[in-house]
């Protein structure tokens, strides 16, 4: 019988990577549009561990796609400064165009998470 707990794993985790795709997105702006200065990956990744438990699932290393991505949509900007403590540092920061689509996503997010609460809420026996 513990073929089906094995099948249900993998589609809990197929579910959790599809539904991370957008939310690190959002919380890498929401985290960058309100932090008011440029941070590089491992603030990020920090800050992001310390506010939203769970959101990377502790693959810091997730983080660097969406990053070049985003920045990629002209969501964020980059620039590449020397470290005291190693290798240079490159630091981002949100454009005009991120904190317009923070505002957007978030809007969307808070709809779509009001939207299933309800449906769930609906549903419970």
């Amino acid at each position: 019988m513990g073929g089906s707990e094995d099948q249900g794993d993998v589609h809990l985790r197929k579910f959790q990577k599809e539904l991370s795709a957008g939310t690190v997105s959002l919380a890498l702006l929401a985290v960058l549009g309100s932090a008011g200065e440029p941070m590089y990956g491992y603030q990020i990744a920090k800050t992001l561990e310390r506010l939203g438990d769970g959101v990377l699932s502790g693959k810091q290393s997730a983080l660097y796609p969406v990053l070049r991505n985003l920045q990629a949509a002209g969501l964020l900007d980059s620039f590449v400064e020397p470290s005291d403590a190693g290798p240079p540092r490159r630091y981002y920061r949100i454009t005009d165009a991120g904190h317009a689509a923070l505002r957007d996503w978030a809007g969307a997010w808070r709809a779509t998470r009001d939207s299933v609460d309800a449906v769930l809420e609906g549903t419970r026996e």
